[in-house]
Parts: C-alpha cells; structure tokens; sequence
C-alpha cells in the first residue's frame, strides 16, 4: 500500500481504473455470459452506433438490464461508503455509519409506505427521499440546546428517531396483506436491484453523485474536525457549516441510495475501514479510497447475488455474510483501535 502514499497520481488512477474494470468483467456474468471484450464491443457499439450494431439480444441484456444495474451498484456503492467515512470523521467514531441521523430508517419507512399504497418505482423512490430527509430534520430539530446542535445530541436524537422510523416499519409489516403487499414489502427491505430502470437512475444518480462531489469537495476538511473548536477556527474552517454540509451531503446520499436498493448493510462501515487500513486516517486519501472500494464491493456483490444461483439472493444478506467475517479480521488486526 505504500504505492498509494509515494506515488499518488499513480493511486489515483487505480483507484478510476478499478471499479471500470470489475464493471466491465461483471457485466458479463450471469446466465447470458460475455467475455471483457465481448462486453466492451457491445457497450461500445450499441451506445454509439445504436441498437441495429449488435446482436439483439446482446443489446437486451448488457444495454437494457444489466448496465443500468451496474451504474447503480457503482453509484451505491460509493454513495454509501462515502456516508459511511463522513460520519465517521463527522463524530469521530469508527462505528459510525449512515444510519446514525436516522436516514436509512426513515427512507425504509417511507419506501414500505409507498410499497403499501402504491407499485410504482418512482413514487416509491420520491416517499422515500422524502421521508429520510424528514429523519434527518427531527433528528437536527431535537439535537438542538440552546439554538446548537452537538455532536453527542445529534448521536442520541439519532438513534431516537430511528428506533421510531424502525417500529413505524414494523407496523406498516404488520399492517400489510400477508399474501400480496408483505413479501414484496420483506423482500425490499432485504436490499436488492433488480428493478432499476433508466428512468429511475435519473431520479437518484443525481443526488448521490452530488453528496459524493460535495464530501470529495471537503475532504480535506474532515481531518480539522478531530481537532477542537478553537483549533479549527484559528485555521479558517467554520465547523458549524462544515457539519452542515457533510450531513446534508451523507444524507443525499444515504437516501437516495436506499430509495433505489432497498437497505444495505455494511457498506457504510466496512469500506471506510479498509480504506483506513490501506491508506491510513488521512480523510484526504480516505475518501477517494472509499468511493473506488466502495464501487467495486458493491459490484462484485451485487454480480454474485443476480448470478450465484437461479433465484435471486437479496444483496443485505450477501454483505453481512462477507462483511461480518471480515470485520471481525480487522478487529483482530488492529486490536479494536481506530485506523
């Protein structure tokens, strides 16, 4: 890992390369297989010179089904190890992850709400958006003393809501026709893919992108707020503000996210870490880690997932059965010391 550190244009174009790469060999696995080239020749082909260029089915399968999926899984990926790594360094805490405001509680509920009244994929998504910005606001409102929000008030006022948005979720379950709305309602909240469409990237992407630009943005940043007040006031950073946007930014993405995937667990905690232990603390090489790792997790995933056997296995329970293990590998490693 030492290449990153000495040489980082070197780092930085792995760190590109990477998650193009694995996107190109995943999206050819599957039932309907293609080589890397094959791939490239029919994403190249089909996205220039249109569908009559390649072979129909070729187009139907790598254009219309999977490359819409991979985009999301690249996208939710970063989105949510970025949020992960923000929050992290937001409370200083390791065991910090996206759900700490509430988020992805709040945005559960109101993607099982939708679910409940409605089949339709965007009103799902827009409930859902909706709903996690909402967590993240009462969480902010009652952190509130005295006109300041803290840290550890915004911790607490988190688990607070999330703990309500999660029994909310229970009612909705328990609330829905056990034959046609509840298996749809469980199969979601386990996480999965399989529904994206073009139309709905377009209304998610641009919000996890914009919260990835924006963290991207501030990276530097992230590492003034281990320091106190004081210390960050003297060298220019507005920590108020600082905490705003990233909790706006972590937020976009974490929402967004879960309003196209359903919830996905580990992500947010497990990708910062081995972003720590290649690359060290310094959130100014974290953060790019964490976006390109976070990508190719997701990917190799969700590949596994739509390909490891006839039905498909829902993403959550892939990443806690790969991530479980492996977390417990760096606790080991590090002695529970954060990276």
């Amino acid at each position: 890992m030492a290449l990153f550190k000495k040489n980082r244009w070197l780092g930085g174009l792995i760190l590109v390369i990477l998650p193009l790469v694995t996107a190109l060999i995943c999206i050819g696995v599957g039932r309907y297989s293609l080589s890397a080239g094959e791939s490239f020749q029919v994403l190249f082909n089909g996205l220039v010179y249109g569908s009559k260029s390649v072979d129909p089915q070729s187009y139907s399968v790598i254009i219309g089904i999977r490359l819409p999926r991979i985009i999301l899984a690249l996208l939710c990926g970063a989105g949510l190890a970025v949020a992960g790594a923000s929050f992290q360094a937001l409370f200083t805490n390791p065991l910090a992850t996206p759900d700490t405001l509430g988020v992805a509680a709040g945005a559960s509920f109101g993607a099982v709400l939708a679910l409940l009244v409605w089949e339709n994929l965007l009103w799902i998504q827009t409930v859902a958006l909706l709903m996690g910005l909402l967590a993240v606001f009462l969480t902010y409102s009652i952190s509130k003393l005295n006109g300041q929000a803290t840290v550890i008030m915004m911790v607490l006022s988190g688990i607070v809501i999330s703990s309500m948005f999660q029994a909310f979720v229970s009612l909705i379950k328990y609330l829905a026709d056990p034959e046609d709305k509840l298996p749809s309602i469980t199969y979601w909240l386990m996480g999965s893919l399989a529904s994206i469409t073009y139309e709905s990237l377009l209304i998610g992407a641009p919000f996890i992108i914009a919260g990835i630009v924006l963290v991207f943005a501030l990276r530097w940043k992230l590492n003034v707020l281990s320091l106190s007040e004081d210390e960050a006031h003297s060298m220019g950073v507005n920590v108020k503000r600082l905490r705003l946007l990233i909790v706006v930014a972590a937020t976009m993405t974490t929402v967004s996210a879960v309003s196209m995937c359903g919830q996905v667990g580990w992500i947010g905690l497990l990708v910062p870490h081995m972003a720590r232990m290649m690359l060290g603390s310094n959130n100014r090489l974290v953060i790019p880690a964490s976006i390109s790792l976070g990508a190719v997790f997701m990917l190799v995933i969700d590949t596994v997932a739509r390909s490891a056997s006839a039905a498909e296995i829902p993403v959550s329970i892939l990443t806690a059965t790969v991530g479980a293990p492996f977390f417990i590998f760096l606790l080991r490693r590090t002695g529970g010391a954060w990276m």
